[in-house]
C-alpha cells in the first residue's frame, strides 16, 4: 500500500511539474483551434513507431523518469530489439528513460529545464500535443529561430523540422470585433524548404508519437478499460440476481 501511494504521489507531482514548466496561461494561445488527434491506442505498429520517434527525437532533452525501457515489451518490442535500437550506449534495459543533459545546461540553453514527459499527455490532452507538434514555424526573432502557433514564444526548438521541412507563418492585419484593437490574424503557413516526409506522412508520424506519449502516461489504460467492461458486466449480473432474490424473499410478506 505504501508503495502504491508513493507511486500515485509521484505521478501527481510529475504531472503538475510538467504542466507548470511546459506552458503557462501567459504563453498558451487558447484561441488557436486544436486538431483532433487520431486514436491509435490499439495499433501496436503505430505505438512502436511512436516509441522510436520519442527515443530518437525527444529523449535527448526530455526525460521520462516514470517509464522503464523494458516496459516497451508491452508494445510487442522484444528485449533484444530494445537493446539494439532504442538504448543509448550506457543505458540498461531495466533503466528509466532519463537524459544525460544537466539541468544547469538546459536552463542556460533553453531558459528552463525541459519537463519530464512521463505524464505530459495526461497533464494536457492528445489534441493539444498533436496540434502543437504540427504548428512550428520559422521566426528569426526567437533565440532558437522557431516559434509555435499553439505556444507563443516557445523555448523549445522544432526538433522534427527535418521531417516536416521549414515553413513560415503568414499573418494579416485585422481588427478585433469586440475591442476594436488592431491585431495580427494568422492565415496559414508557407513552406520554405521541403522535409524528408510529405505533409500527410508527417502528420501520421506525429500521430504515432502522440499515441505513444498517451500510452506512456498510463501503460495499463487499455487493460483497465477491458477490465472495466467485465466489472460492469459482473455488477449487472449480480444486480439481476440480487433483484430476483429480493423479490423471492418478500413475495409472501404483505
Amino acid at each position: 500500500m505504501k508503495k502504491l501511494l508513493s507511486t500515485l504521489a509521484l505521478f501527481g507531482a510529475a504531472s503538475t511539474m510538467a504542466f507548470a514548466l511546459m506552458v503557462s496561461p501567459a504563453h498558451a494561445d487558447e484561441n488557436f483551434p486544436l486538431d483532433r488527434a487520431p486514436d491509435n491506442a490499439d495499433n501496436f505498429a503505430s505505438l512502436q513507431h511512436g516509441a522510436q520517434l520519442f527515443v530518437n527525437y525527444c529523449l535527448n532533452c526530455h526525460s521520462a523518469n516514470l517509464m522503464r525501457y523494458n516496459r516497451l515489451q508491452d508494445l510487442g518490442i522484444s528485449q533484444k530489439e530494445i537493446e539494439k535500437n532504442l538504448l543509448f550506449t550506457t543505458d540498461k534495459v531495466g533503466n528509466t528513460m532519463s537524459v544525460a543533459m544537466r539541468p544547469d545546461d538546459a536552463k542556460a540553453w533553453f531558459g528552463a529545464q525541459p519537463p519530464d514527459l512521463s505524464v505530459e499527455a495526461r497533464a494536457r490532452n492528445k489534441d493539444w500535443l498533436y496540434t502543437y507538434l504540427r504548428s512550428f514555424y520559422r521566426d528569426d526573432t526567437r533565440p532558437t529561430g522557431w516559434n509555435n502557433m499553439v505556444y507563443d514564444n516557445v523555448s523549445m526548438p522544432h526538433v522534427l523540422w527535418q521531417l516536416q521541412g521549414q515553413r513560415t507563418a503568414k499573418f494579416e492585419d485585422d481588427t478585433d470585433e469586440r475591442t476594436g484593437e488592431k491585431i495580427r490574424k494568422f492565415v496559414g503557413y508557407q513552406q520554405v524548404t521541403p522535409g524528408t516526409m510529405s505533409p500527410v506522412d508527417y502528420d501520421s508520424a506525429v500521430a504515432d508519437l502522440v499515441s505513444y506519449l498517451s500510452w506512456m502516461s498510463e501503460p495499463a489504460q487499455q487493460t483497465r478499460k477491458r477490465l472495466g467492461v467485465w466489472v460492469l458486466m459482473f455488477l449487472g449480473i449480480l444486480s439481476f440476481f440480487a433483484w430476483r432474490l429480493n423479490a423471492a424473499y418478500w413475495k409472501d410478506i404483505k
